[in-house]
Parts: C-alpha cells; sequence; structure tokens
C-alpha cells in the first residue's frame, strides 16, 4: 500500500520540475505576465511557514519531554550552538578570502537610483535589541501564530522542561502533542501538492523581473558566489561529514533531493524545514537531537548567508570606490559573526541584514547594496541551499557525538532499504510519543 502512496508524490515532485522549467519560459517571453504571477510563489511559502511554529512546537517539546534529565538537554544545546559558531565562522572566513580574490564589483558605477533602493533596505533591517526582544512573545500562545521562529523556539522550551519536571503526570500531554504532530505533518502533506503551482509562480516573477541582462552584468560575484558554497559543502561540510559519522555527503544529499528541489523553485529553506525534521528522524538521529538541532540551526547556523555577507559586502566595497582595507575585513569578520545570527531563512532576508550590518559597521557603503539587489534573488537561492544542506549536517554531527544517531538505521535508509513514507511526511519512527526514549546510551532505533 504504501508504494502506490510514494508513486503519487513522485509524480509530484517531478511535476515542480516542470513547472520551474514553464516558468522561466513564462518569464523569459512575456515578462508582464510572468510578474502577474508572483502572488501564488507568495502564497505557497506563506502556507509553508503557516506550519512552521506548529511544527517546531511539537518537536522541541517532544524532543525535550523524551529526555529524562535536563542536563542532556543542555549538553545537545551547547554543543549545537558551539558548533554554529565555529562553522559560521569557517564560512565568513572563506568568503572574505574568495571575495578578495575575485575582486568581484570592480567597475560598476553606482547611480542615484541604485543608492536610493540600496538606503531603502536599512529601514526594512533591524537593530540587535529589535532582535533579542522580539524573541519574547506577546503571549504564551501568540508565538504559535505569529509565524516567529525564535519566539515558538522560546516557548517550545519552556514548556519542554516544563513537561519534564512534571514526570509521570506529564505523559498524557507528551502523547497528545505526539498525536497532534501527526495532524499538523498530515496538513503539510495536503499542503504540498500546491508546490508546482507555487514553484511556477515563484519563477516566472523573478525571471520576468531581472530578465537574462540583468543577470549576465553580475556574473562574476553570483558565480563566485555559488562556486564557494559548493566547496564549502564539499570541501568542510562533506569532510567532516565522513570523518565524524562516517556517512558519504553525496548519499545525504541524494536522501534530501526533494528538499532541494523546494528550496530551489521557492528561494526559501523554511519549506524545507518540516521535511528536514521528519527525515533526520527517520535517518537515525535521535528526537532529541533533531527537536533542538534543527529549529535552533536555521537561526543560528546560516552558513550560505554567512559566505553570502562577506562577499556581499566586499562587492559593494569595491563598487563604491571604498575597498577596505586588512583591518577594516577583520573587524567587518567579528561583526558579521554577530549580524549573521539574526537572519531567517526567508527570501530577502540576507539582503537586510547586508544592509542592516554595513548601516552600523560602515554606514558609508549602505548605499551601494542596491547594486546587489538585482541579483539577490538568485543569490538567496543558493544561501538557502547551502544553509539547509549545513544543518542537515550539523544534526548528524551532533547526533553522533551526543551518541543519539544510529548508524546502521542511516546505512539502511541511504541505501535504499528503509524508503521514506512520502505520503505521511513521517512514519512510526518520526511520531512516536513515547518518553521513555533517551539521549544516550540508547539508540533512537533500538526498537526497530
Amino acid at each position: 500500500m504504501s508504494g502506490p502512496r510514494r508513486d503519487r508524490t513522485h509524480w509530484l515532485y517531478l511535476a515542480v520540475i516542470a513547472a520551474v522549467v514553464l516558468g522561466v519560459g513564462v518569464g523569459l517571453i512575456a515578462p508582464d505576465l510572468a510578474k502577474d504571477l508572483k502572488p501564488l510563489g507568495t502564497g505557497f511559502v506563506d502556507l509553508i511557514k503557516m506550519m512552521i511554529s506548529p511544527i517546531i512546537f511539537c518537536t522541541i517539546v517532544l524532543g525535550i519531554g523524551s529526555v529524562t534529565k535536563a542536563a542532556s538537554v543542555g549538553r545537545v544545546g551547547g554543543l549545537a550552538l558551539g558548533y554554529f559558531l565555529v562553522m559560521s565562522t569557517v564560512a565568513l572566513v572563506i568568503g572574505l578570502v574568495v571575495g578578495n580574490l575575485l575582486h568581484p564589483g570592480d567597475g560598476l558605477r553606482l547611480t542615484d537610483e541604485v543608492a536610493a533602493t540600496g538606503a531603502s533596505q536599512v529601514k526594512e533591517s533591524e537593530s540587535t535589541t529589535e532582535f533579542i526582544l522580539g524573541i519574547i512573545p506577546s503571549t504564551l500562545l501568540s508565538s504559535l501564530t505569529e509565524g516567529e521562529v525564535l519566539q515558538a523556539l522560546l516557548v517550545a522550551l519552556l514548556v519542554g522542561f516544563a513537561l519534564q519536571r512534571m514526570g509521570p503526570a506529564g505523559e498524557p500531554v507528551l502523547r497528545g502533542i505526539g498525536h497532534l504532530q501527526k495532524l499538523v505533518f498530515r496538513v503539510l502533506a495536503m499542503i504540498m501538492w500546491l508546490a508546482p503551482v507555487g514553484a511556477f509562480g515563484a519563477i516566472a516573477a523573478v525571471v520576468g523581473e531581472t530578465g537574462i541582462d540583468a543577470v549576465k552584468s553580475l556574473a562574476v560575484i553570483m558565480l563566485g558566489f555559488y562556486a564557494t558554497c559548493l566547496v564549502f559543502v564539499v570541501a568542510v561540510l562533506g569532510t567532516m561529514l565522513w570523518l565524524v559519522a562516517r556517512v558519504n555527503l553525496f548519499s545525504l544529499l541524494r536522501y534530501l533531493g526533494r528538499e532541494f528541489l523546494l528550496i530551489l523553485s521557492t528561494s526559501s529553506s523554511e519549506v524545507a524545514l518540516p521535511r528536514l525534521i521528519a527525515k533526520m528522524e527517520h535517518l537515525g538521529v535521535s528526537r532529541p537531537v533533531v527537536g533542538i538541532t534543527v529549529p535552533t540551526g536555521y537561526s543560528f547556523n546560516l552558513d550560505g548567508t554567512a559566505i553570502y555577507l562577506t562577499m556581499a559586502t566586499l562587492f559593494v566595497a569595491n563598487a563604491t570606490g571604498a575597498p577596505l582595507s586588512a583591518g577594516e575585513q577583520i573587524s567587518l569578520l567579528v561583526f558579521m559573526i554577530i549580524a549573521s545570527k539574526g537572519a531567517a531563512g526567508v527570501t530577502g532576508a540576507g539582503l537586510a541584514t547586508l544592509a542592516g550590518g554595513l548601516q552600523s559597521h560602515r554606514p558609508d557603503l549602505v548605499d551601494g547594496v542596491g547594486l546587489i539587489v538585482g541579483i539577490d534573488r538568485f543569490m538567496s537561492e543558493a544561501r538557502a541551499l547551502t544553509n539547509f544542506a549545513g544543518n542537515a549536517v550539523a544534526t548528524v554531527l551532533i547526533g553522533t557525538w551526543t551518541k543519539g544517531f544510529d548508524r546502521a538505521r542511516a546505512q539502511a535508509v541511504l541505501s535504499g532499504g528503509a524508503p521514506f513514507d512520502e505520503t505521511a511526511m513521517t512514519d512510526d519512527h518520526g511520531t512516536s510519543a513515547q518518553p521513555e526514549r533517551h539521549l544516550a546510551g540508547t539508540s533512537a532505533t533500538a526498537a526497530r
């Protein structure tokens, strides 16, 4: 019975590919019509974002509630944040090195129109204080209705620890949240059937708005950025994944192929967050590790955004005739380590973070942000793909370090011996609400 279900979803993702090709064609042939199709892509992304908060809430509460000792949760969270800080710094350094080799932006001129576009981006960004205060929701329930990922993360942590302190009395609540998680994933599976429509509208609109000429004029920075992201994923993440977990990077990326397709067509890594949670649990990573690492990584482990921030800053500095000295680049590196932590995984967030960062660090460069607006949509795809790959690898690594990763299970899944249930969006491994699963000393799939 499961075979036909997977066959239907297989056709769904073939339809997504066809929709992307059709969208490009419409954008080139009828750009005015293509621009009017933008709400199709926006609507699909909004539907996915509608599900993010409840999925994060259920996942984190079940993850923390299934661990008997709060210290174990703290150990996973601390290890994850430490890893995120190190990898973001590595990504920033790589971006600076490549940017200095390519010298992007040399020879471009800043017009009044471009300067106005760059200045407008600062208004869309927020200060560090606003970002921190924004983590606190107005009410306990508003964190699940306002669509703020970090607010949902905070409330889920509080509820999870509260249920942990309740002991056996909290088990009925955990089971109820487990059933709610199943319901949420079923609703998400229904929404996914609109993916071809969303992909068609998103791609058609961006091609219609920018055209091919706009991309050609800035091909150096764009291609250099894509190449840098590719090198980072393969050389850095791939090497760590093999050395630590003995997992082949390309096998993992193939397992997550449909998620990458969604991200490529919508330019948002958030559309794949629920599926990453389900697939990582199915892969053999314990629920506490997945529940803590994935949602946290979506706000703090943005490797692609880190590379983008440094390369784009060098591009803007060169294009405005104010290149950065070595000392200024080091100062910029330190600043961007902090600035990159608040960028969400949605389209356009990287551009706003870049503008806000320059406003605080080098205000004289803000006007130059307008130079990169024309291709930011294309670069945001590489950002989202790299961020997603980084979070997938991080989940396996954290699981390995905390003894919450079943390597035998992963080998079976990656070899095709234990296929993922695409229709249900998860399986019994991913939805079981039994609280007796611990983080260390017990495999997440020992009962299978």
